[in-house]
């Protein structure tokens, strides 16, 4: 911080690391906009990584790599980009904006270190109020060291200063003085249109004026007036250092007078950035044309090296043996016993499935046999076992992969071709298996059924899908045992896209989306009876057999009963269970809208038989057949399902949340503070009111609110919505 001297790494050359000290592991946090694969290829150009920065317009970027990302113009995965810096290795991890990949998020928090959170100086701060707040509370909850650099400083409406403060309202709400920012912009000449862009920093510590405006970085003494604005703002930014100063001394000191040196000044922001209790701002901007450095990134990579903390800083790692028993905490050492993880899964269509592994102890090499563990489901929990060897290990570099010999605890590295492990899986030693708990993921909660286009992609469907949800745990297939649908489960509609392109253009596989049903049922609305007759003499063995049943409305859980009254033999005792069987197939085709029927009790009170002609085949037709009739004269009752749904939120966004939830025909049954500022909504809401609820709660809640869903029972539909889903079933359409 203020120091000139690095040693960049060469392009073109996987950095390495010999131990824990010299590695730094950083995420990049921010919503979609803000800048951060930008400033991935500032910094990979100011470390020397790349020879000429890219544009995400050209789909030139190192980290957007992907066909998907050159089209869509925005990061849709997890991207490692390995700098090497004042001979420290910083594994840079790229993580998308947007709401719908933030699984791509938490496994970067889950690789990383430390998280570098970037705002622009352009927006009006309302991404800070919202999802990025929440992440930032997220690392707060566990003490992540975090950093806030501002982009967009070329911006007309850039404003740097209102930025800061918006940073400092956001992310220090606790805490104001823990919020500072390192820097002032030094403004060149304005242009014509009034706008005067930024050419240099202004150092607060240092109090030196560092100058792009050459297209490179010069170091020189700040002028009278540059040195008033430093000298006020850097009161306030040594109050909030001396502040988190681990000597207690030291705020008695200053306010007495004394001159605190500059070094004790940086080594104090340094552990108190490491620790996670001061969050400086910094500013970055692309390097100009033919310029080896952008503004601020000199600055910025000496902060990530000299203030972030090493692996060693990190907490031990909780583990147990896959079967459950407890086993002591894991250290980072690199001779320690082998403790990896899998923290992304991807396919390439050369290498095949590559997993993108953090080592927590021990030491990774190529051709070793490990011991892989894991949850098989997400929903179940299931625990998966197997012994897998490791093939190439590589440094991933946006589509290169540069071949590694090892990769040591703290560090991170691509594993080829393991069939086995899926993201979040534990990687340890095969005589000392180890499991670590994964990480927290959310819920996918919105469904898309989807039918094979045609017969070839239906031959590669299972597998294509396979792929795809064991590549992402935030998705999730299911085969809906009662609509008979496959319904795949994601995070949002831009979710949905990218899953559907990846089985188009990565395996082979076009599928059409269709209307998503939920499982409705029916019941009868009272007592009913019916005789089912069926008599056929048309030469040779004929078919005859009748039989009368009442049907009676039972309490919702009760299923479908059947109860034989019959007296006097008038139904043979061998076909009592042919009609039994004929009335439950009835049943379970519905008999109305073609949805089950349920919670009755069918009685079967007499009936006739013929001595040659009945059968077995013949009973359960005429079982069938009464049903339909008892159905035909009774009020049929559609049950719709009905779910338990929690909403959490901040609190200025109950009311609409409630307003919303009222107006799905949601009952609202209770709220509770969740946590300070932000409360949870408990409401029974009908699931076909919910389908696309994960986006509309989005928008309800300017991105800030979550929810989950569970079953709780089917209940009788409103008599005009089931009218209405009747009237678009006789016309073969289905209620989405």
């Amino acid at each position: 911080m203020g120091a000139t001297s690095h040693q960049a790494g060469a392009a073109g050359r996987a950095p390495t690391a010999d131990r824990p000290a010299s590695v730094r592991n950083v995420v990049l946090v921010g919503h979609s906009g803000s800048g951060k694969t930008t400033l991935v290829e500032a910094l990979a150009l100011t470390a020397g990584a790349v020879n000429r920065a890219g544009r995400v317009e050209d789909g030139a970027t190192v980290s957007d790599y992907d066909e998907i990302e050159h089209r869509r113009q925005r990061s849709v995965q997890l991207s490692l980009v390995p700098v090497e810096w004042a001979g420290i290795k910083i594994n840079i991890l790229d993580t998308p904006g947007y709401a719908d990949f933030v699984g791509e998020l938490r496994a970067g928090l889950r690789a990383a270190d430390a998280a570098l959170f970037v705002v622009s100086a352009a927006e009006d701060g309302d991404g800070l109020c919202g999802p990025t707040r929440m992440v930032w509370d997220e690392c707060a909850a566990v003490g992540m060291p975090r950093a806030i650099v501002v982009t967009h400083l070329e911006a007309a409406r850039a404003d740097y200063d209102q930025m800061t403060s918006v940073c400092g309202d956001a992310f220090g709400a606790d805490d104001p003085d823990a919020v500072r920012p390192l820097y002032l912009p030094l403004h060149g000449p304005a242009g014509h249109d009034g706008h005067a862009p930024v050419a240099g920093l202004l150092g607060l510590l240092s109090q030196r004026v560092y100058d792009y405006s050459s297209g490179d970085r010069v170091e020189r003494d700040p002028d009278p007036a540059e040195l008033a604005l430093i000298t006020d703002a850097r009161a306030r930014l040594i109050e909030g250092i001396i502040a988190e100063s681990e000597d207690e001394t030291l705020m008695d000191r200053y306010l007495a007078g004394e001159d605190i040196d500059l070094k004790t000044l940086v080594d104090d922001l340094e552990r108190a950035v490491a620790r996670g209790t001061f969050h400086p701002v910094l500013m970055a901007a692309p390097a100009a044309e033919g310029a080896r450095k952008g503004l601020g990134t000199v600055e910025l990579l000496e902060l990530i090296t000299g203030g972030f903390p090493t692996p060693l800083e990190r907490a031990p790692v909780t583990v147990t043996t896959p079967g459950g028993a407890d086993r002591p905490a894991v250290t980072c050492d690199p001779s320690g016993p082998l403790l990896a993880e899998v923290v992304k899964t991807s396919s390439d269509p050369y290498v095949g499935r590559v997993s993108l592994v953090r080592v927590f102890s021990g030491t990774l090499r190529p051709d070793e046999t490990v011991h892989v563990s894991g949850h098989t489901s997400r929903q179940d929990q299931g625990l998966h076992e197997a012994d897998e060897r490791i093939g190439t290990l590589t440094s991933p570099f946006g589509k290169q992969q540069r071949t590694l010999t090892q990769c040591i605890a703290g560090d991170l590295a691509c594993v080829a071709k393991l069939t086995r492990a899926e993201t979040g899986d534990t990687l340890s030693a095969k005589d000392q298996p180890l499991l670590m708990e994964t990480w927290s993921m959310p819920d996918p909660l919105l469904p898309l059924a989807i039918e094979a286009h045609s017969k070839a992609d239906e031959d590669k469907l299972s597998q294509g899908l396979a792929r795809l949800v064991a590549e992402d745990p935030t998705m999730r297939l299911e085969q809906n045992p009662h609509t008979h649908q496959l319904v795949l489960w994601s995070l949002g509609e831009a979710h949905q896209d990218l899953a559907l392109e990846r089985l188009r253009t990565r395996y082979g596989v076009q599928v059409d989306p269709v209307p998503h049903r939920v499982s409705l049922r029916e019941t009868f609305g009272a007592q009913a009876a019916g005789r089912g007759r069926h008599v056929k003499q048309s030469g040779g063995h004929g078919q005859f057999a009748i039989c009368e049943i009442q049907v009676d409305p039972l309490p919702p859980g009760s299923g479908v009963e059947f109860v034989d009254k019959v007296v006097g033999g008038a139904v043979p005792r061998q076909f009592i269970p042919s009609v039994e069987k004929g009335v439950r197939a009835q049943a379970a085709r519905g008999v109305a809208a073609g949805y089950p029927l349920v919670d009755v009790r069918i009685t079967l009170l007499d009936g006739k038989a013929h001595s040659v002609d009945s059968s077995d085949a013949a009973f359960q037709t005429a079982g069938a057949l009464a049903l339909r009739e008892a159905a035909a004269g009774a009020a049929i009752r559609l049950l719709e399902p009905v779910a338990e749904v929690s909403v959490l939120v901040p609190d200025e966004y109950v009311g609409p949340v409630m307003s919303d939830l009222a107006g799905r025909r949601g009952r609202v049954v209770g709220t509770d503070q969740a946590a300070p500022g932000r409360s949870r909504v408990l409401a029974e809401i009908p699931e076909i009111e919910i389908g696309r609820y994960a986006v509309e709660l989005r928008s309800v809640s300017h991105g800030t609110g979550r929810f989950s869903r569970t079953y709780a029972r089917h209940e009788p539909m409103p008599p005009q919505l089931a009218d209405k889903l009747r009237e678009q079933t006789e016309k073969g359409s289905q209620l989405t």
